[in-house]
């Protein structure tokens, strides 16, 4: 692989880029929504304006902007580790494994523990979980492949997917509706300082899979591709894995599942600046961020005052281009 010398310049355009989009996107779409505001009444502290744009609307696009860019990285992540363009950050078993937290935390009651919300803790256990099990069941012969690492997540992923609908059967009417409007995924208003250590999170997680690019670009080729190349397969894999679940467990336990954030921004942005990760990991976090953020402002205002789960606003956007990237691959595929 030749080194591209415009690779910093390309770089350094794209990161300014899509930091001013974001910005726009954080000025811009806070006003939008029922209630009429006005930044100098709410800087000037005078209600409602003060309210409505820091405690409800200005978090829920922060939010909206993190989870989005988490998403996006993840995708992008997982598709180059697997080598499958349909890989996205719920196929691996993670999400799945979170769902499956939250869902148990909503149908015996538990509200509260040491102080934090017990669907986020139980969320997050579950992730832990999951994960552990399937690095466990990818690593067995002290060697972890992308086939296996997906097999053990597929399959893991279908477990849990089971134990959910199990769940959910099991529960009472209001449990029942609070189950279904979790896994429909949804941006609520949180607390600056869970905004903080949400984007600290993230920030660790993408600054680790920034400064291996080089490494997800040769498994993209391929595993041998990589080894001949002084890359260790398996020990990349693993941090990849750990990383994109770090990732996907921290989004999802606080937005519950979102769909094909991951699996439509990498694509398009593939289709606009190439696929040397060096540039499409910033590139999907600052375009991942802005597509769910503008997703849920229409999710807010679509059918006023009642709101959409943001969720079924990218499925709806996702389907699509889900069958039409099956399409594109039909000439491969088994018929």
């Amino acid at each position: 692989m030749r080194p591209d010398r415009k690779a910093p310049v390309r770089l350094a355009r794209l990161v300014a880029a899509g930091l001013l989009l974001a910005l726009i996107a954080a000025a811009v779409l806070p006003l939008v929504g029922s209630a009429r505001i006005d930044y100098a009444r709410a800087f000037a502290g005078l209600s409602p304006d003060k309210e409505i744009l820091f405690q409800a609307r200005l978090p829920r696009v922060l939010l909206g902007l993190l989870v989005g860019g988490a998403l996006a990285v993840a995708g992008v992540l997982f598709q180059a580790l697997v080598r499958d363009a349909l890989a996205d950050p719920y196929v691996l078993g993670v999400a799945g494994g979170a769902s499956v937290g939250a869902v148990l935390a909503i149908c015996f009651g538990w509200s509260r523990w040491a102080g934090f919300s017990a669907i986020t803790v139980s969320a997050w256990a579950g992730a832990a979980v999951v994960l552990l099990l399937v690095v466990a069941i990818a690593s067995r012969g002290n060697r972890m492949s992308s086939f296996t690492l997906l097999l053990a997540g597929i399959t893991l992923n279908s477990i849990c997917a089971a134990v959910l609908l199990l769940l959910h059967n099991l529960a009472d009417f209001g449990q029942s509706f609070v189950v279904l409007r979790w896994l429909m995924g949804s941006l609520e208003p949180v607390g600056y300082p869970t905004l903080a250590w949400l984007a600290a999170v993230i920030g660790a997680a993408v600054l680790v899979a920034f400064r291996r690019a080089r490494e997800w670009n040769l498994l993209a080729v391929g595993e041998e591709w990589a080894m001949a190349r002084g890359v260790s397969p398996g020990r990349s894999l693993l941090v990849g894995f750990l990383t994109g679940s770090l990732i996907t467990a921290a989004v999802t336990a606080l937005a519950g599942p979102i769909a094909f954030v991951g699996l439509i921004v990498p694509h398009a942005l593939r289709l606009r600046i190439g696929a040397d990760h060096r540039l499409l990991l910033p590139a999907a976090f600052f375009a991942g961020g802005v597509f769910l953020a503008l997703c849920d402002t229409v999710a807010r205002v679509a059918l006023a005052p009642a709101e959409i789960p943001v969720g079924v606003i990218t499925a709806l956007l996702g389907g699509p281009f889900f069958i039409w990237l099956l399409g594109s691959r039909r000439r491969s595929l088994w018929l």
